[in-house]
């Protein structure tokens, strides 16, 4: 039933929070009680006068009974319908749903926006929890002992005597055991109650720097200066990992502004436009040093953000600089980084993508990687290898010029034939 076929349906549903009889509704606007209710019972069109009048008498704007529930709300039971394939649900009659029923609708929506967070939630915390060393390893900990405690006391459990040695011995056993599970909880909850405080929920290491180089613009103006990496204060960093890991970041930060300095790399932008392997030449680095570069340039130097990501050869992501429509997963399946793993199964190698993540928006977006090994390996030793991806927007005037690849912020809903045929090196390049 179309959404201007339910007036009648809202003028009752109105009619009767007022409570106001038919007979009376139908007296105040002057009509018999009999076409007032068939007007209700959506079978008389209705408009003009008389609908100005019935919403005067109902106090309500004309446009609440014509219009009905909001498209939003239509739209999320349309999408609830969609999600769940199970169910066969109506949905050319949602309009109808939220138009006779507004309450149950607005519940059914709240009820589907909440599944689709906790979902998220789970998804999150079961990827954290799988991937988290030190969670992992606190997890671990606590199992272990628990698992140990229960021998020993299956053992003390058994009928028959034990020899008081042995006996004592498990005793002990079973006290040193409970002592250490006693720690390991502890520990766990710290560390639990230490990463869920406040807002910054960054518990582990890496994820800390990410957050302490994102507040600072990704951009160092001391470091640009040629001052010292230690000028630079880490104290709002917690751990002592995480601060090694910023120091060692900021020596590369360092050494990239004095290869490339800003004024320079912004006046060769200026002439080369944004083509890294143009920068490269210009300032006689590799496309590493470059695309952190661009990564770190204060804010409007680019006439768009880009975003980075570094991984190391077993897929571990190192360091993120987030990007506006582009998910940058961490844990989990990792679909979005595709070109970035891509990239390390042929190392050196310039590779380009040009991608856009499905269920997100149109967005689309150049993705340029190459892996590189992390030091020159001794001889007859296999070298370390890292890849690094730099995340452009695509402008719109571009798009259409080369058709994107889709990809899914999860690959949980990829076809696993489609994740296949993405991972084909049909299309890879020997430059940009």
């Amino acid at each position: 039933m179309a959404r201007d076929t339910l007036t009648g349906s809202r003028i009752r549903e109105r009619r009767q929070v007022v409570g106001f009889r038919q007979a009376d509704l139908a007296r105040k606007v002057g009509i018999s009680a009999s076409y007032l209710n068939l007007i209700e019972h959506n079978r008389r069109r209705i408009g003009g006068k008389l609908l100005v009048n019935i919403a005067s008498a109902l106090s309500v704007e004309p446009s609440a009974l014509t219009e009905g529930a909001e498209a939003a709300l239509i739209s999320a039971l349309r999408e609830a319908a969609a999600t769940d394939g199970a169910a066969i649900a109506e949905t050319d009659r949602a309009d109808e749903l939220a138009g006779r029923f507004p309450g149950w609708a607005e519940l059914l929506a709240q009820l589907f926006r909440r599944v689709n967070s906790l979902e998220r939630t789970v998804e999150t915390l079961s990827d954290r929890l799988t991937h988290d060393p030190n969670l992992a390893a606190s997890l671990h900990e606590v199992l272990s002992t628990a698992a140990a405690i229960r021998s020993t006391a299956a053992i003390l459990a058994e009928p028959g005597e034990l020899a008081a040695e042995w006996r004592d011995r498990f005793h002990r056993n079973l006290h040193q055991d409970a002592e250490r599970l006693a720690e390991s909880s502890k520990s766990l909850v710290a560390y639990l109650d230490d990463t869920d405080a406040g807002e910054d929920r960054t518990g582990v290491p890496v994820e800390q720097v990410e957050t302490f180089v994102a507040a600072r613009g990704h951009h160092f103006a001391e470091l640009e200066r040629g001052e010292a990496v230690a000028n630079v204060p880490l104290s709002e960093l917690r751990s002592g990992a995480a601060r090694d890991i910023a120091r060692k970041w900021l020596d590369i930060y360092a050494s990239d502004a004095q290869a490339m300095p800003l004024d320079r790399f912004v006046d060769a932008l200026d002439r080369t436009g944004l083509e890294p392997m143009a920068l490269c030449h210009e300032f006689g680095v590799d496309l590493v040093a470059v695309f952190r570069r661009l990564a770190s340039l204060p804010e409007g130097t680019l006439p768009h953000e880009v975003g980075l990501v570094v991984c190391d050869a077993s897929g571990s992501i190192l360091f993120r600089k987030a990007i506006a429509g582009f998910a940058l997963p961490r844990h989990g399946e990792s679909c979005p980084l595709w070109p970035l793993f891509t990239a390390l199964g042929r190392p050196l190698v310039p590779i380009r993508r040009r991608v856009w993540q499905l269920g997100r928006n149109t967005a689309e977006f150049d993705c340029l990687a190459v892996a590189w090994p992390q030091e020159m390996p001794d001889f007859n030793a296999d070298p370390v290898y890292r890849s690094i991806m730099l995340i452009l927007p695509v402008p719109t005037a571009e798009r259409g010029e080369t058709v994107p690849l889709p990809v899914g912020s999860s690959c949980r809903v990829c076809p696993s034939k489609e994740c296949a045929a993405r991972r084909e090196p049909s299309v890879l390049s020997e430059g940009f």
